[in-house]
């Protein structure tokens, strides 16, 4: 099969993200696909093929200042929609020896020490958060994402680099719309200008008023040779970091309240411990990926695979929402949220060199926020169907536009 196959459109509001994975198996291992714009790239949803392209930077390259020949040329405007997956400096857009540079003076900063010191942090700030649901009224509809599935990463990645209260609104603004699919040219260009901007005057506030936080602890970190990062590596890493680490819990933590709250069996095995919050969160991971399509990687040659041809320079894109419903791994069940399966095999933290570095506390704030979210609320319970959810307006992300619930359990005659 070659390159000319037809692509298919990814849907900008990302309305259906794991019907459009089973169109796209019809391709074969690789799908052709046409991102805004008619830019053509490829998407990975085959679970050992994803972990081949990730785990080889020789033949997939994350740089596209290098290994992108239309974003070289020019042709990759600044009001393209993923225009700020390309555009920052980041460890996302390295290669090699200078990611490498990058993850290691990451790592001074980003220790196991400052992780568990935030534990109480996070407990004090769900704890906070439950109040403030506590406080609604009583009997009404309530949106759980936007009152504590959006406001606990939020607030812990802004905590954990120090972004003063005043900055915040700025500094996380740009985030939402990064992955927003469906935004006007002029609404990306803005962004990527009012992004950048944000994130520059925060590093500036912060090289003048250093704290114990990770964004001082970047400023002054070097390593052995003397280094530092620089102001656009520091600029692109807490774009990367603030806008990515928090987005992708925001949907680890919806998925999973939507599945116990759709599942009341499942929920009374969790509480009475036949099954471990553990297997829930791998799950969740699993059948409910946080990331749908992640942007970039990009062929350093020539290569057949997945019974297509790949040009060098042609992008590639990993389908993390497909790569754990692969039915080689879990067969005619791929679609089913089950704890009890053996096999929970997904890749939903990435594979390899570009490992998610903030796993560990993504994990910490999981397993604190949710067990705690249904002890405090026992009988929370969807407003609506599941299946009346509707996506947050992205191809990038897997996830919902809002979670409305009842607190207290549904009204009496309530159809859900």
């Amino acid at each position: 099969m070659s390159a000319s196959v037809c692509p298919y459109v990814l849907d900008p509001d990302g309305a259906d993200t794991h019907g459009e994975t089973d169109k796209l198996r019809d391709q074969g291992p690789i799908a052709r696909v046409e991102l805004p714009d008619g830019v053509l790239a490829w998407s990975v949803h085959d679970y050992e093929l994803g972990k081949a392209i990730m785990g080889n930077q020789e033949l997939w390259s994350k740089n596209p200042r290098k290994s992108w020949p239309e974003y070289i040329r020019g042709e990759i405007s600044n009001g393209w929609p993923l225009i700020t997956w390309a555009a920052m400096d980041t460890m996302a857009t390295q290669d090699g020896a200078d990611h490498a540079r990058l993850r290691s003076l990451l790592l001074r900063a980003f220790t196991q020490r400052r992780v568990d010191a935030m534990k109480p942090k996070i407990e004090a700030t769900v704890g906070e958060l439950l109040d403030n649901l506590a406080a609604q009224e009583p009997g009404t509809v309530v949106d759980l994402k936007g009152l504590f599935h959006m406001e606990l990463p939020t607030r812990l990645m802004c905590d954990l680099f120090g972004v003063p209260e005043e900055r915040r609104a700025d500094v996380l603004a740009g985030g939402h719309k990064n992955i927003d699919t469906r935004i006007s040219s002029d609404v990306a260009e803005a962004n990527l200008e009012q992004w950048q901007d944000a994130i520059t005057e925060l590093v500036a506030y912060k090289r003048a008023n250093p704290g114990d936080d990770l964004t001082s602890g970047m400023i002054a970190a070097k390593n052995e040779d003397g280094s530092a990062l620089s102001d656009s590596e520091m600029i692109g890493t807490l774009h990367l970091l603030l806008g990515a680490g928090s987005e992708t819990l925001v949907n680890a933590l919806a998925h999973a309240s939507v599945a116990l709250m759709n599942d009341p069996k499942l929920l009374a095995d969790v509480r009475s411990g036949a099954v471990s919050w553990d297997d829930v969160f791998e799950e969740t991971l699993r059948v409910e990926s946080p990331v749908a399509h992640l942007p970039f990687r990009f062929a350093t040659q020539d290569v057949e695979i997945g019974g297509h041809q790949v040009s060098k320079g042609d992008v590639m894109l990993v389908d993390f929402a497909g790569i754990g419903r692969d039915p080689k791994n879990h067969g005619d069940t791929k679609n089913e949220f089950d704890v009890n399966r053996e096999d929970k095999t997904h890749l939903s933290f990435g594979f390899g060199v570009h490992y998610c570095l903030g796993a560990r506390l993504a994990k910490s704030a999981w397993m604190t926020g949710i067990p705690a979210l249904f002890e405090r609320f026992p009988d929370i319970a969807l407003a609506v169907p599941k299946d009346d959810l509707v996506g947050q307006g992205s191809f990038v992300v897997n996830g919902h536009a809002e979670v409305p619930v009842y607190l207290e359990g549904a009204p009496v005659g309530a159809l859900v």
